[in-house]
């Protein structure tokens, strides 16, 4: 695949976003995720919201994409609004993120239409206490 600019990886992030109410009034789609792998491969996920916690991120969604099909090391990663915005990780995703690979605490993470972070910078404090 040839090199991918920060700008298409947010465009295709935004490309999945569909926002629709499901059973219970729940918003689904509303956040897209496009992350590109270290073989230059790219996997797209949406949110899901649900009562009780049960629903996940799009990061989660991009990822367990990459993970079925036998990657897991990330080179970079964004998550957008319905409006375009773009969304910095949650803790949560930040430390799925990290646990998927070790090698992805290097992983570039998208934080603003010019702004770009590795993932320890966002999760200084990653290692379990001994």
């Amino acid at each position: 695949m040839a090199k991918i600019s920060d700008k298409e990886l947010i465009e295709k992030a935004l490309s999945v976003v569909l926002p629709h109410k499901i059973k219970g009034g729940f918003i689904v789609g509303d956040v897209g995720c496009a992350l590109l792998t270290e073989n230059d491969n790219v996997y797209l996920g949406v949110c899901i919201d649900t009562a009780s916690g049960m629903g996940f991120c799009a990061e989660h969604s991009a990822i367990a994409a990459m993970v079925t099909a036998g990657e897991y090391r990330i080179k970079k990663i964004v998550a957008v609004w319905h409006d375009g915005s773009i969304i910095p990780p949650c803790g949560r995703c930040r430390e799925f993120i990290r646990q998927i690979h070790e090698d992805n605490l290097n992983t570039e993470v998208i934080i603003g239409r010019n702004k770009v972070v590795k993932l320890k910078e966002l999760l200084p404090y990653h290692d379990w206490l001994e």
